[in-house]
């Protein structure tokens, strides 16, 4: 094979992993578990899904969106003025660093600009946990 044609597959295979979101990281636990549900650009599903952009309840108390993940959700709930009834899993068999990294790429996505949530703080709700 020629040097040319070397130097390209290989640009060509870094710049695929580049794009590739990965697993651990928040954008990636994003698209694989939350996006279904809350659309690609955090609108969610009138009625159905709360949206996470500009939502009070991500920019709100973190306690209480930590325990959103680990715990799921099974009650009517508020978000920015409209109410929500769907069943949301819990998604505890994330690792604390995923939930972690998610919740604080939500947190500063889809006009959202709330701190960081810290692997730590994951880690002592999941220890408090019923």
């Amino acid at each position: 094979m020629k040097k040319g044609v070397v130097v390209i597959l290989v640009l060509c295979i870094q710049t695929a992993i580049a794009q590739t979101p990965k697993l651990l990281d928040g954008k990636g636990v994003y698209t694989q578990y939350c996006l279904p549900c809350h659309q690609e650009d955090g609108t969610g599903v009138p009625n159905l899904n709360p949206p996470l952009r500009k939502s009070d309840w991500v920019n709100g108390d973190k306690n209480r969106l930590i325990k959103v993940i680990l715990e799921g959700l099974e009650e009517e709930i508020e978000v920015n003025g409209e109410s929500y009834n769907r069943v949301m899993a819990a998604h505890n068999f994330l690792t604390d660093k995923q939930v972690a990294d998610v919740l604080t790429y939500i947190r500063s996505n889809f006009e959202n600009t709330s701190d960081a949530i810290k692997e730590e703080e994951v880690k002592s709700l999941r220890k408090k946990k019923p």
